[in-house]
């Protein structure tokens, strides 16, 4: 497996049969990469953890130049068929599917979903989730998408038995470092642990120095990502 940190909550996965886009949060990113084009290159899947627009991102644009299938949540799923996505599959918590090179699955995350129109007024688009990929011969991913610690953690972790860990540690919006090293080190039985959505905007930590002063003494490996940096794994 190749992950790449594209800034913020967004990754390319690439995978043997599939290259995939979570959380494709492009345009408006100020730590994102730069050269789009590399990125969309190949893309067949887009999975995302719910519809805030630093998530959502280039999405429709993406699936629509590329052909990518979208993997959503249902209401979300809907709301982008409605703006003009060809090949959407819906899903919803606790639920898995099989997209053929992978099989992705939803899980449980504590946060909110939404989208203001033009007229300022907020839309409800489903619920937030995290994401499970498992592949063959590849180890299974958890990215957590937007969340707080909660207990559940523990039957993620029991059922899908993640070994690569993606876990949001910006504080304010998510869990911050210390909370996100706690959910890792108590509920998780992670190989490689990889902290995402901070450093983004001025609201969130600037660093992941509490996530991996929490992590000390682990034997989960922490791999704070370059931006832009492909990592095998």
């Amino acid at each position: 497996m190749k992950l790449t940190w594209l800034g913020h909550s967004a990754f390319r996965v690439e995978i043997d049969g599939a290259v995939i886009l979570i959380d494709p949060f492009f345009t408006g990113n100020p730590s994102f990469p730069g050269n789009a084009d590399a990125w969309k290159r190949g893309v067949t899947h887009i999975l995302l953890t719910h519809g805030h627009g630093d998530h959502l991102g280039d999405t429709v644009a993406i699936a629509k130049e590329t052909g990518a299938k979208v993997v959503a949540d249902a209401d979300l799923a809907d709301y982008l068929a409605h703006k003009g996505v060809a090949k959407v599959d819906p899903m919803n918590s606790g639920g898995t599917t099989d997209q053929g090179a992978f099989r992705v699955s939803m899980t449980v995350a504590h946060h909110s979903s939404a989208t203001l129109d033009e007229n300022g007024v907020s839309h409800s688009l489903g619920h937030p989730h995290g994401l499970v990929i498992a592949a063959p011969g590849e180890k299974t991913l958890y990215h957590a998408g937007d969340t707080d610690i909660f207990s559940d953690m523990a039957l993620i972790d029991e059922i899908y038995q993640p070994k690569i860990g993606i876990l949001p540690i910006g504080d304010r919006f998510t869990m911050g470092g210390k909370v996100a090293a706690l959910a890792a080190r108590r509920f998780f039985h992670f190989d490689t642990v990889i902290p995402c959505h901070y450093g983004t905007f001025g609201l969130l930590d600037s660093t992941a120095d509490k996530f991996v002063e929490g992590m000390k003494g682990a034997e989960t490996q922490v791999l704070v990502a370059g931006i832009g940096e492909t990592l095998t794994l």
